[in-house]
């Protein structure tokens, strides 16, 4: 070949290798698993709670517009609607993905947010500007704002266009850190677990936080041993997604004792036994609606208990379904259930 041939040869190749290279990045950027990651690697690997929504994932589902016409419509506040005048932003329209993470130190906990969507960058930060002063940081601008009635100072900054962070912490160390390439390895492992799932909750409890829990039960309702069960698991994930017109809700607590899980199964099945006849009961038909009282039955039909090893460590997991029917029975029911006791 002669050298002219290999000069553009090579010159192919390396061209083929940066459109092979843009490629990667295009499919990577709209990929929303790898975007999910890529919003968890900001979270704090501290974090005592992790909240994840893909709502873009959501807004394709028949059951979201359901939600919607189920839950109620408050007129947005004042604040809010000038928000969204100034900026142009609906979160309804225009939120696509939510990581929070909070952290627990002492007695005072701090958050962080991150959010993707479409934002206009220009009007949001003219916005920000009027109610607080930019600073460089990390060469990034982090606005600062204390919201209205509020003592707290929150900071936020844009991690790219379509991406914003916000935080209450005042050192604001986390909004400003560069983006890990993954999580610690413990909560790497839960996110893997988790992934698909459009929304989910992952909780490392605190020890006695569940007994204070118990305590604070609505109804008078009181399980000394549910509360000590809860109180000797290590992490508690809550996960939903929709199916069809259901939202399939899956809660799974983990530890390292096969006793422990043995037992909180046992518990939660029993609960379950006991719901059922407890519906099925001849006073329970008197006093219970009976659309209510059939979408409370299939709500426990469509439950099950499971324990699963995954060798290192131990889980319960309850799974159920929430139906159309349960949606529209709660809410006629909502006047009617009594006021909880002081």
């Amino acid at each position: 070949m002669s050298k002219p041939k290999r000069i553009l040869a090579a010159l192919l190749v390396l061209a083929l290798f940066f459109v092979a290279i843009w490629g990667y990045s295009r499919w990577r950027s709209r990929d929303p698993i790898a975007v999910r990651a890529e919003m968890l690697s900001h979270l704090p690997a501290d974090a005592n709670a992790v909240v994840f929504l893909d709502l873009a994932q959501f807004r394709s589902s028949p059951f979201l517009a359901q939600f919607f016409a189920w839950a109620p419509h408050p007129t947005p506040d004042e604040d809010y609607a000038q928000f969204v005048q100034a900026t142009g932003f609906n979160y309804e329209r225009d939120l696509d993905r939510l990581a929070v993470a909070i952290s627990r130190q002492s007695r005072t906990s701090t958050t962080l947010l991150v959010a993707d969507g479409r934002f206009d960058r220009k009007k949001i930060e003219a916005y920000a500007a009027r109610f607080g002063k930019p600073q460089l940081r990390n060469g990034q601008i982090v606005y600062s704002f204390a919201l209205r009635g509020s003592q707290h100072t929150s900071f936020f900054t844009f991690l790219r266009e379509d991406r914003i962070g916000w935080t209450d912490d005042p050192s604001y160390a986390s909004l400003v850190q560069q983006a890990r390439s993954a999580a610690s390895a413990e909560w790497s492992e839960r996110f893997n677990r988790l992934a698909g799932t459009p929304l989910f909750a992952l909780l490392r409890p605190e020890s006695g936080s569940a007994s204070t829990l118990a305590q604070q039960a609505p109804g008078g309702f009181r399980s000394p041993q549910l509360a000590a069960l809860l109180d000797q698991l290590q992490w508690i994930s809550i996960g939903a997604r929709p199916e069809g017109n259901i939202l399939r809700v899956v809660v799974d607590g983990e530890c390292l004792s096969e006793t422990t899980t043995r037992q909180l199964s046992d518990f939660l099945g029993g609960i379950l036994i006991l719901s059922q006849n407890g519906l099925n009961d001849p006073q329970t038909r008197k006093k219970l609606d009976p659309q209510l009282r059939e979408a409370y039955l299939g709500l426990l039909q469509s439950a099950n208990v499971q324990k699963i090893d995954r060798g290192t460590s131990k889980s319960v997991r309850l799974v159920f379904d929430v139906t159309p029917a349960l949606l529209q029975t709660a809410r006629a029911a909502a006047p009617q259930l009594a006021a909880p006791h002081p």
